[in-house]
């Protein structure tokens, strides 16, 4: 899982010189066939479901089911019989029954995404799930053995929030058995023109980076990390495709204009965008401004903090 052998399983930011990252890289690599839970903290856009999938189809466990379950789209009410699934009758309205998210694992791995956005309440149902390990449906009797890996991720404050009693402490140590704390992309500067090149490969873009766009790149904060370093370059292939261009040069990035409303709005009436995704736009622009940091997006944006995450922003 280090750094030189990780652009075949198709997460090229993974090809990294970051000496911290690759240290935990390693570390996860003597866990990788073991059972033990792995928890993945970082910003948004650095990579934790990449890094959950890599994890799943470099182990043993790859010829078995990797099942991702966003926690932040479900809500706290239907937290169990979402998970769990329900049998016929448990609950009103509850006319037949439904397996849950979980029973799909088998001896696989199990991804839960976004842990953090769980209630406090939900978060004492998952850890009685972590140790006893045995699934039991809503409503019904029989048990299930939980044969699947743990895989979970959260924002790097979690370990904050932990501290600030706003996440368990018997919960956070269950899952931190094996941590990687994943750096924003500002933090790993050497793998940025790397990773933008084996992007661009594995979109099958055969468009060289000018030394104007490498530049731009280099100088461009990326606040919004290789979520946003991805969506600079899809647009700039876009550009120069539509240009003629050979070589992908920094008029086509739109770097220098990237946080001006004035162009976004330009951009987005001469391309025909909808409201929704004028919407996300502008929210994407919030978070890159805010460093990825949720809480404070929601506030400034005057919105709670599962409106982004429902909308996949966080």
């Amino acid at each position: 899982m280090s750094g030189g052998d990780t652009e075949s399983t198709g997460a090229p930011l993974f090809l990294t010189r970051h000496r911290g990252l690759r240290e935990e890289l390693v570390r996860l690599t003597r866990a990788m066939d073991s059972d033990a839970t792995v928890l993945l903290l970082g910003a948004p856009g650095t990579g934790k479901d990449r890094l959950a999938a890599l994890l799943h189809q470099r182990s043993a466990r790859a010829a078995e089911p990797f099942v991702r379950v966003d926690l932040a789209a479900v809500a706290d009410d239907l937290f169990e019989s979402e998970l769990f699934g329900h049998e016929r009758g448990a609950f009103t309205g509850a006319m037949s029954g439904k397996p849950g998210l979980l029973e799909g694992a088998g001896a696989g791995t199990l991804y839960l995404d976004r842990i953090d956005a769980l209630s406090l309440r939900a978060q004492g149902k998952l850890l009685r799930l972590l140790e006893e390990r045995v699934l039991q449906r809503v409503g019904g009797t029989r048990q299930t053995r939980l044969r699947a890996r743990f895989v979970a991720s959260a924002g790097p404050d979690l370990p904050r929030r932990m501290r600030a009693g706003e996440f368990r402490e018997d919960l956070f140590y269950r899952l931190a058995v094996v941590t990687v704390r994943l750096p924003v992309l500002a933090e790993r500067r050497t793998d940025l023109l790397p990773a933008a090149r084996a992007f661009l490969r594995a979109q099958g873009i055969a468009l060289p980076l000018s030394a104007g766009a490498r530049d731009a790149l280099l100088k461009h904060p990326f606040r919004g990390n290789f979520r946003e370093l991805e969506n600079v370059l899809k647009r700039g292939a876009l550009e120069a495709q539509a240009a003629g261009a050979r070589s992908l040069e920094e008029s086509h990035l739109g770097l220098a204009h990237a946080s001006e409303p004035e162009a976004v709005l330009t951009l987005a009436a001469r391309s025909g965008w909808t409201l929704r995704r004028l919407t996300d736009a502008y929210i994407q622009l919030v978070l890159e401004e805010c460093g990825g940091n949720v809480a404070e997006a929601a506030r400034r944006l005057g919105v709670a903090r599962k409106t982004l995450y429902a909308r996949g922003h966080a």
